[in-house]
């Protein structure tokens, strides 16, 4: 149940997860790089932001909920931690270049790099990446060099790009200014992984609209489709300054 949990926290990251492993770099300075003029989306800017809510996952059948919190430190550091009937099960601190995950349940815990999610995702996956698709911003290519395709369809801006033999397009409500589906093919095994974004409000103390509702689908071939949705009762930027407390206690068992 852990494991899943887990998984199911690293939503941002899974989101190239149903696609076979290709040579895609693992470090990448994307969110640094200005956004092409072309593109209309407005990211959330911040320098912390916390957000409370519920994860549902639909796993094979198998349906799961826990309580989240997320806290966010821009560009350095993500903290999560996932309750179940009012105990938390997991905790995970993740920075630019370390992954640590604290499994309460098992009292085991992970400390090492994005080799991890790269390895239970079967995808390289970096900060950037889980930081962009946590908060419904744009995400570039992970290649500098890639030069993504813009079109205008009414109030809808599609923008596309190929990325190591995976079709990436993303779908900016140009009212808002704000990514409203992002999705994920890969043509060699048709699988898919669509994001929606829904329920925007708007966040005091920012400009821009946050999404208060992440849904995941994932499709694997003709397999049954594994579903997931994040629902945010309450968002803040920038209210305080956030801790981000993460320790090891005695008697834990690092998992390999």
């Amino acid at each position: 149940m852990s494991k899943r949990i887990a998984l199911g926290l690293f939503l941002a990251a899974a989101v190239l997860g149903g696609c076979q492993k290709k040579a895609i770099p693992t470090k990448s300075k994307a969110s640094n790089r200005p956004m092409p003029e072309a593109v209309r989306a407005m990211n959330v800017d911040f320098r912390f932001l916390s957000a409370k809510g519920k994860a549902q996952f639909d796993m094979q059948g198998n349906q799961q909920a826990a309580n989240i919190n997320v806290r966010i430190r821009k560009d350095s550091v993500i903290w999560i931690s996932a309750s179940l009937i009012g105990f938390e099960g997991v905790r995970a601190y993740i920075t630019r270049d370390s992954v640590q995950v604290l499994d309460k349940l098992h009292r085991e815990y992970y400390a090492g790099d994005f080799a991890y999610l790269s390895q239970r995702l079967n995808v390289p996956v970096n900060f950037e990446m889980v930081q962009a698709l946590l908060l419904g911003n744009y995400l570039p290519p992970l290649n500098p060099a890639t030069e993504p395709t813009v079109q205008t369809d009414g109030s809808v801006q599609r923008v596309s790009y190929e990325q190591a033999g995976l079709l990436v397009q993303q779908l900016i409500e140009l009212g808002k200014a704000r990514v409203q589906q992002l999705t994920v093919n890969d043509p060699a095994t048709q699988n898919k992984v669509t994001v929606d974004y829904t329920d925007f409000r708007v966040v005091e103390r920012t400009p821009q609209s946050f999404a208060y509702t992440t849904q995941l689908q994932l499709q694997q071939g003709t397999t049954k489709p594994t579903a997931a949705t994040i629902s945010y009762r309450t968002v803040d930027v920038d209210k305080e300054r956030l801790q981000f407390p993460f320790s090891i206690p005695k008697g834990y068992a690092r998992k390999k």
